[in-house]
Protein backbone atom coordinates (compact mmCIF):
# COMPACT_ATOMS: atom_id res chain seq x y z
CA UNK A 1 0.00 0.00 0.00
CA UNK A 2 1.48 3.42 -1.07
CA UNK A 3 0.57 6.12 0.91
CA UNK A 4 2.58 8.65 -0.88
CA UNK A 5 -0.03 8.39 -4.16
CA UNK A 6 -3.02 9.28 -2.06
CA UNK A 7 -3.17 12.92 -3.14
CA UNK A 8 -2.12 12.27 -6.60
CA UNK A 9 -5.19 11.96 -8.40
CA UNK A 10 -5.14 13.77 -11.90
CA UNK A 11 -7.56 17.31 -12.18
CA UNK A 12 -9.54 15.03 -14.27
CA UNK A 13 -9.74 12.22 -12.01
CA UNK A 14 -10.60 14.97 -8.95
CA UNK A 15 -13.24 16.26 -11.50
CA UNK A 16 -15.36 13.07 -10.96
CA UNK A 17 -14.84 12.47 -7.64
CA UNK A 18 -16.60 16.48 -6.91
CA UNK A 19 -19.23 14.88 -9.48
CA UNK A 20 -19.74 12.10 -7.80
CA UNK A 21 -20.12 13.42 -4.22
CA UNK A 22 -22.58 16.18 -5.35
CA UNK A 23 -24.59 13.63 -7.69
CA UNK A 24 -24.62 11.68 -4.21
CA UNK A 25 -25.78 14.62 -2.33
CA UNK A 26 -28.44 15.60 -4.82
CA UNK A 27 -29.53 12.38 -5.08
CA UNK A 28 -30.38 12.46 -1.09
CA UNK A 29 -31.12 16.11 -0.65
CA UNK A 30 -34.69 16.00 0.25
CA UNK A 31 -35.23 19.48 -1.43
CA UNK A 32 -33.52 18.29 -4.63
CA UNK A 33 -36.68 16.26 -5.58
CA UNK A 34 -38.33 19.96 -5.68
CA UNK A 35 -35.98 21.83 -8.15
CA UNK A 36 -36.08 22.62 -11.17
CA UNK A 37 -34.75 25.70 -12.97
CA UNK A 38 -37.74 27.70 -14.36
CA UNK A 39 -40.57 29.90 -12.70
CA UNK A 40 -42.35 26.43 -12.16
CA UNK A 41 -40.40 24.44 -9.55
CA UNK A 42 -41.41 24.84 -5.93
CA UNK A 43 -37.35 25.61 -5.55
CA UNK A 44 -35.70 27.29 -8.45
CA UNK A 45 -32.27 26.35 -8.96
CA UNK A 46 -29.91 29.20 -9.99
CA UNK A 47 -26.78 27.29 -11.77
CA UNK A 48 -25.44 30.73 -13.74
CA UNK A 49 -23.73 34.25 -12.32
CA UNK A 50 -24.91 37.55 -13.59
CA UNK A 51 -22.14 39.89 -14.19
CA UNK A 52 -22.78 43.54 -12.82
CA UNK A 53 -21.27 46.17 -11.47
CA UNK A 54 -20.87 44.73 -7.93
CA UNK A 55 -19.57 41.29 -9.09
CA UNK A 56 -20.64 37.86 -9.99
CA UNK A 57 -24.18 37.33 -8.26
CA UNK A 58 -26.79 34.50 -8.75
CA UNK A 59 -29.89 36.51 -9.53
CA UNK A 60 -33.61 34.93 -9.29
CA UNK A 61 -36.07 37.10 -11.02
CA UNK A 62 -39.89 37.18 -9.79
CA UNK A 63 -42.40 38.40 -12.35
CA UNK A 64 -46.17 39.45 -10.93
CA UNK A 65 -49.40 39.55 -12.54
CA UNK A 66 -50.37 42.59 -14.05
CA UNK A 67 -52.46 44.95 -12.19
CA UNK A 68 -54.58 46.80 -14.64
CA UNK A 69 -57.98 46.10 -16.63
CA UNK A 70 -56.46 47.07 -20.25
CA UNK A 71 -58.78 49.04 -22.56
CA UNK A 72 -62.14 48.37 -23.67
CA UNK A 73 -63.52 48.11 -27.45
CA UNK A 74 -61.92 51.28 -29.80
CA UNK A 75 -60.96 52.74 -26.67
CA UNK A 76 -57.25 54.12 -26.94
CA UNK A 77 -54.48 51.45 -25.93
CA UNK A 78 -51.59 53.30 -27.15
CA UNK A 79 -50.08 54.58 -24.34
CA UNK A 80 -52.24 52.90 -21.41
CA UNK A 81 -49.97 50.12 -21.85
CA UNK A 82 -48.82 48.42 -18.27
CA UNK A 83 -45.10 48.11 -17.48
CA UNK A 84 -44.13 44.53 -16.45
CA UNK A 85 -43.07 44.30 -12.83
CA UNK A 86 -39.63 42.44 -11.68
CA UNK A 87 -38.12 41.73 -8.80
CA UNK A 88 -35.11 40.88 -8.83
CA UNK A 89 -33.60 38.84 -5.99
CA UNK A 90 -30.03 38.80 -5.13
CA UNK A 91 -28.89 34.82 -3.80
CA UNK A 92 -25.69 35.42 -1.18
CA UNK A 93 -23.11 33.12 -2.57
CA UNK A 94 -20.72 31.54 0.26
CA UNK A 95 -18.82 28.09 0.70
CA UNK A 96 -19.77 25.18 3.05
CA UNK A 97 -16.87 22.80 3.54
CA UNK A 98 -16.21 19.86 5.88
CA UNK A 99 -13.25 16.98 6.03
CA UNK A 100 -12.10 13.97 7.19
CA UNK A 101 -8.81 12.66 8.23
CA UNK A 102 -7.50 9.71 9.87
CA UNK A 103 -5.12 9.11 12.61
CA UNK A 104 -2.61 8.02 10.70
CA UNK A 105 -1.24 3.99 8.85
CA UNK A 106 -1.15 2.05 12.13
CA UNK A 107 -4.46 3.59 13.07
CA UNK A 108 -5.90 3.43 9.77
CA UNK A 109 -5.03 -0.41 8.34
CA UNK A 110 -7.83 -0.04 5.40
CA UNK A 111 -6.72 0.89 2.08
CA UNK A 112 -6.67 4.38 0.66
CA UNK A 113 -9.27 3.51 -1.95
CA UNK A 114 -11.97 2.68 0.95
CA UNK A 115 -10.99 5.48 2.75
CA UNK A 116 -11.83 8.14 -0.18
CA UNK A 117 -14.68 5.83 -1.02
CA UNK A 118 -15.77 6.12 3.00
CA UNK A 119 -15.26 9.65 2.85
CA UNK A 120 -17.44 10.52 -0.30
CA UNK A 121 -20.06 8.72 1.32
CA UNK A 122 -20.18 10.25 4.32
CA UNK A 123 -19.63 13.55 3.49
CA UNK A 124 -22.14 13.89 0.05
CA UNK A 125 -24.36 12.55 3.16
CA UNK A 126 -23.13 15.63 5.47
CA UNK A 127 -23.61 18.35 2.14
CA UNK A 128 -27.19 16.84 1.69
CA UNK A 129 -28.31 16.64 4.54
CA UNK A 130 -27.15 20.22 6.08
CA UNK A 131 -28.67 21.88 2.31
CA UNK A 132 -32.16 20.26 4.12
CA UNK A 133 -31.42 21.87 7.23
CA UNK A 134 -30.84 25.14 6.03
CA UNK A 135 -33.47 25.01 3.56
CA UNK A 136 -36.30 24.14 5.68
CA UNK A 137 -34.63 27.04 8.23
CA UNK A 138 -35.07 29.81 5.55
CA UNK A 139 -38.35 28.89 4.08
CA UNK A 140 -39.37 28.69 8.03
CA UNK A 141 -37.90 32.18 8.82
CA UNK A 142 -35.68 30.29 11.47
CA UNK A 143 -31.74 31.65 11.74
CA UNK A 144 -28.95 29.24 11.52
CA UNK A 145 -27.71 29.58 15.30
CA UNK A 146 -30.70 26.70 15.81
CA UNK A 147 -31.18 23.78 14.54
CA UNK A 148 -34.60 22.37 12.65
CA UNK A 149 -36.10 20.79 16.29
CA UNK A 150 -35.43 24.24 18.20
CA UNK A 151 -32.07 23.45 19.80
CA UNK A 152 -29.43 26.43 19.87
CA UNK A 153 -26.03 25.25 17.45
CA UNK A 154 -23.30 24.59 19.31
CA UNK A 155 -19.83 25.94 17.88
CA UNK A 156 -21.36 25.90 14.18
CA UNK A 157 -19.90 28.69 11.75
CA UNK A 158 -23.84 28.29 10.04
CA UNK A 159 -24.85 31.62 10.81
CA UNK A 160 -21.20 33.37 9.67
CA UNK A 161 -22.84 32.26 5.78
CA UNK A 162 -23.31 35.13 3.60
CA UNK A 163 -27.24 34.10 3.21
CA UNK A 164 -27.71 33.67 6.83
CA UNK A 165 -28.32 37.26 7.01
CA UNK A 166 -31.19 37.14 4.91
CA UNK A 167 -32.81 34.59 6.65
CA UNK A 168 -36.78 36.93 7.34
CA UNK A 169 -39.24 35.68 9.61
CA UNK A 170 -42.43 35.14 7.85
CA UNK A 171 -44.60 38.27 6.60
CA UNK A 172 -46.70 39.21 8.66
CA UNK A 173 -50.41 38.38 6.58
CA UNK A 174 -48.46 34.70 5.46
CA UNK A 175 -47.80 33.99 8.78
CA UNK A 176 -50.45 31.67 10.52
CA UNK A 177 -51.44 29.89 13.45
CA UNK A 178 -54.55 27.17 14.18
CA UNK A 179 -56.72 27.99 17.07
CA UNK A 180 -58.33 25.23 17.66
CA UNK A 181 -61.30 26.75 20.07
CA UNK A 182 -62.05 29.47 17.85
CA UNK A 183 -64.94 29.82 16.37
CA UNK A 184 -66.99 26.58 15.31
CA UNK A 185 -64.40 24.22 14.49
CA UNK A 186 -61.49 25.84 15.02
CA UNK A 187 -59.41 28.60 12.62
CA UNK A 188 -57.01 30.38 10.86
CA UNK A 189 -55.42 33.48 12.83
CA UNK A 190 -52.77 35.74 12.89
CA UNK A 191 -49.52 34.24 13.71
CA UNK A 192 -48.32 34.22 17.34
CA UNK A 193 -46.35 31.28 18.89
CA UNK A 194 -46.53 32.24 22.53
CA UNK A 195 -50.65 32.08 22.00
CA UNK A 196 -50.26 28.20 20.65
CA UNK A 197 -52.16 25.78 23.52
CA UNK A 198 -51.85 21.70 23.26
CA UNK A 199 -55.39 21.59 22.15
CA UNK A 200 -54.44 23.31 18.51
CA UNK A 201 -53.11 20.40 16.48
CA UNK A 202 -53.70 20.02 12.45
CA UNK A 203 -56.88 18.86 11.15
CA UNK A 204 -58.56 18.43 7.91
CA UNK A 205 -60.27 22.00 8.60
CA UNK A 206 -56.80 23.56 9.11
CA UNK A 207 -55.28 22.04 5.86
CA UNK A 208 -58.65 23.10 3.81
CA UNK A 209 -58.63 26.64 5.06
CA UNK A 210 -54.71 26.82 4.84
CA UNK A 211 -55.49 26.09 1.01
CA UNK A 212 -58.70 28.70 0.64
CA UNK A 213 -56.09 30.98 1.92
CA UNK A 214 -53.47 30.64 0.06
CA UNK A 215 -56.07 30.93 -3.35
CA UNK A 216 -56.73 33.92 -1.54
CA UNK A 217 -53.41 35.36 -2.07
CA UNK A 218 -52.75 34.58 -5.12
CA UNK A 219 -49.80 31.79 -4.11
CA UNK A 220 -49.22 29.95 -6.75
CA UNK A 221 -49.04 26.54 -6.96
CA UNK A 222 -46.31 24.04 -8.54
CA UNK A 223 -47.44 22.87 -12.02
CA UNK A 224 -46.33 19.07 -12.96
CA UNK A 225 -44.92 17.91 -16.05
CA UNK A 226 -48.57 16.64 -17.00
CA UNK A 227 -50.22 20.21 -16.18
CA UNK A 228 -51.74 19.11 -12.78
CA UNK A 229 -51.33 21.63 -9.82
CA UNK A 230 -51.13 21.14 -6.36
CA UNK A 231 -49.33 22.80 -3.40
CA UNK A 232 -46.72 21.25 -1.41
CA UNK A 233 -46.96 20.85 2.58
CA UNK A 234 -44.62 19.86 4.63
CA UNK A 235 -45.47 19.09 8.54
CA UNK A 236 -42.95 16.78 10.59
CA UNK A 237 -43.74 12.95 11.10
CA UNK A 238 -45.14 14.08 14.18
CA UNK A 239 -47.67 16.64 12.56
CA UNK A 240 -48.32 13.75 10.15
CA UNK A 241 -49.48 11.54 13.18
CA UNK A 242 -51.83 14.29 14.45
CA UNK A 243 -53.28 14.82 11.79
CA UNK A 244 -53.97 10.91 10.61
CA UNK A 245 -56.03 10.88 14.06
CA UNK A 246 -58.43 13.18 12.95
CA UNK A 247 -61.67 10.90 11.15
CA UNK A 248 -62.54 13.84 9.04
CA UNK A 249 -58.98 13.99 7.65
CA UNK A 250 -58.93 10.24 7.16
CA UNK A 251 -62.21 9.95 5.44
CA UNK A 252 -61.36 12.70 2.26
CA UNK A 253 -57.47 10.49 1.79
CA UNK A 254 -59.77 7.30 2.00
CA UNK A 255 -62.22 8.78 -0.71
CA UNK A 256 -59.29 10.65 -2.32
CA UNK A 257 -57.58 7.30 -3.11
CA UNK A 258 -58.07 4.62 -5.62
CA UNK A 259 -59.69 1.62 -4.20
CA UNK A 260 -57.10 -1.11 -4.83
CA UNK A 261 -54.21 -3.18 -2.99
CA UNK A 262 -52.28 -0.14 -4.44
CA UNK A 263 -53.82 2.38 -2.30
CA UNK A 264 -51.00 4.26 -0.49
CA UNK A 265 -53.87 4.53 2.53
CA UNK A 266 -52.56 0.72 3.24
CA UNK A 267 -48.86 0.48 1.47
CA UNK A 268 -47.92 3.82 3.42
CA UNK A 269 -46.29 5.72 1.64
CA UNK A 270 -44.00 9.32 2.04
CA UNK A 271 -46.55 11.66 0.31
CA UNK A 272 -50.20 12.08 0.74
CA UNK A 273 -52.64 13.68 -2.15
CA UNK A 274 -55.82 14.99 -1.41
CA UNK A 275 -57.56 17.92 -2.78
CA UNK A 276 -54.60 19.18 -4.71
CA UNK A 277 -52.22 19.24 -2.07
CA UNK A 278 -49.03 17.22 -1.63
CA UNK A 279 -48.81 16.39 1.91
CA UNK A 280 -44.92 15.19 2.96
CA UNK A 281 -43.53 14.41 6.54
CA UNK A 282 -40.06 15.04 6.48
CA UNK A 283 -37.66 14.99 10.18
CA UNK A 284 -36.46 18.94 9.24
CA UNK A 285 -39.82 20.51 9.15
CA UNK A 286 -39.17 23.06 12.24
CA UNK A 287 -40.80 22.18 15.19
CA UNK A 288 -39.90 22.83 19.11
CA UNK A 289 -39.84 19.42 20.34
CA UNK A 290 -35.28 19.87 21.21
CA UNK A 291 -35.91 23.09 22.52
CA UNK A 292 -35.37 23.35 26.34
CA UNK A 293 -38.34 24.23 28.52
CA UNK A 294 -39.28 28.46 28.25
CA UNK A 295 -37.55 27.97 24.98
CA UNK A 296 -40.91 26.33 23.34
CA UNK A 297 -44.53 27.68 22.21
CA UNK A 298 -47.65 28.76 24.38
CA UNK A 299 -47.65 31.67 26.86
CA UNK A 300 -45.42 29.33 29.41
CA UNK A 301 -42.84 28.10 26.57
CA UNK A 302 -44.15 24.63 27.40
CA UNK A 303 -46.03 23.81 24.39
CA UNK A 304 -44.30 21.68 21.46
CA UNK A 305 -45.08 22.49 17.77
CA UNK A 306 -44.28 22.45 14.52
CA UNK A 307 -44.06 25.12 11.56
CA UNK A 308 -46.22 23.67 8.99
CA UNK A 309 -45.25 25.25 5.46
CA UNK A 310 -47.61 25.43 2.38
CA UNK A 311 -44.97 25.95 -0.76
CA UNK A 312 -45.81 27.06 -4.15
CA UNK A 313 -44.00 28.01 -6.97
CA UNK A 314 -40.89 29.87 -6.49
CA UNK A 315 -40.70 29.84 -2.29
CA UNK A 316 -37.58 29.23 -2.44
CA UNK A 317 -33.76 30.51 -4.65
CA UNK A 318 -31.18 28.14 -4.70
CA UNK A 319 -27.46 29.44 -5.75
CA UNK A 320 -25.81 26.15 -7.15
CA UNK A 321 -22.92 26.92 -8.74
CA UNK A 322 -20.33 24.48 -9.95
CA UNK A 323 -19.36 21.12 -9.27
CA UNK A 324 -18.32 20.64 -5.12
CA UNK A 325 -13.78 20.86 -5.20
CA UNK A 326 -12.52 17.99 -3.68
CA UNK A 327 -9.13 17.84 -2.19
CA UNK A 328 -6.82 15.32 -0.50
CA UNK A 329 -4.07 16.04 1.22
CA UNK A 330 -1.19 14.49 3.44
CA UNK A 331 0.12 15.31 6.45
CA UNK A 332 3.02 14.45 8.55
CA UNK A 333 5.14 13.06 5.73
CA UNK A 334 2.25 11.51 4.61
CA UNK A 335 1.13 9.68 7.45
CA UNK A 336 -1.95 10.95 7.94
CA UNK A 337 -4.20 11.79 5.08
CA UNK A 338 -6.78 14.28 4.87
CA UNK A 339 -10.06 14.88 2.38
CA UNK A 340 -11.90 18.11 2.17
CA UNK A 341 -14.81 18.83 0.25
CA UNK A 342 -16.57 22.49 -0.34
CA UNK A 343 -19.43 23.53 -2.04
CA UNK A 344 -20.01 26.93 -3.02
CA UNK A 345 -24.28 27.69 -2.67
CA UNK A 346 -26.71 29.95 -1.52
CA UNK A 347 -30.33 29.93 -0.27
CA UNK A 348 -33.18 32.52 -0.35
CA UNK A 349 -36.60 32.64 0.24
CA UNK A 350 -37.77 35.70 -2.29
CA UNK A 351 -40.53 38.38 -1.31
CA UNK A 352 -41.96 40.68 -3.52
CA UNK A 353 -44.87 43.59 -2.98
CA UNK A 354 -48.40 41.60 -3.21
CA UNK A 355 -51.52 43.11 -4.95
CA UNK A 356 -53.63 41.69 -2.00
CA UNK A 357 -51.54 43.18 1.24
CA UNK A 358 -49.67 46.34 -0.59
CA UNK A 359 -46.55 45.32 1.06
CA UNK A 360 -43.57 43.07 0.52
CA UNK A 361 -44.65 39.09 1.55
CA UNK A 362 -42.95 35.75 1.21
CA UNK A 363 -43.59 35.01 -2.75
CA UNK A 364 -44.97 31.33 -2.49
CA UNK A 365 -44.75 30.43 1.41
CA UNK A 366 -47.03 30.02 3.77
CA UNK A 367 -46.16 29.31 7.91
CA UNK A 368 -48.78 28.17 9.58
CA UNK A 369 -48.05 26.96 13.44
CA UNK A 370 -49.62 23.99 15.24
CA UNK A 371 -49.10 22.00 18.37
CA UNK A 372 -48.09 18.75 18.11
Amino acid sequence: MALTNFAALTNEQLTVWSRDVWKWARARMFVGKFAGSDSNAMLHRVTELTQSEKGARAVLTLVADLEGDGVAGDRTLEGNEEALKSYDQVIQLDQMRHANRHEGRMADQKSVVTFRTNSRDVLSHWLSDRMDQLAFLTLSGISYSKTTDGRDRVGSDFPYLEFASDVQPPSPTRHLRWDANSGTNGELLEGDTTAIEPADIPTWRTLVNLKAFARNQFIRPVRGEDGTEVFNVFMTPTGIARLKEDEDFLRAWRHAMPRSSNNPLFKGTDVIYVDGLAIFDYRHVFDTTGAASGDKWGSAGDVDGNRILLCGAQCLGMADIGNPEWVEKGFDYENQQGISISKITGLLKPQFRSQITGQDEDFGVIALDTAI
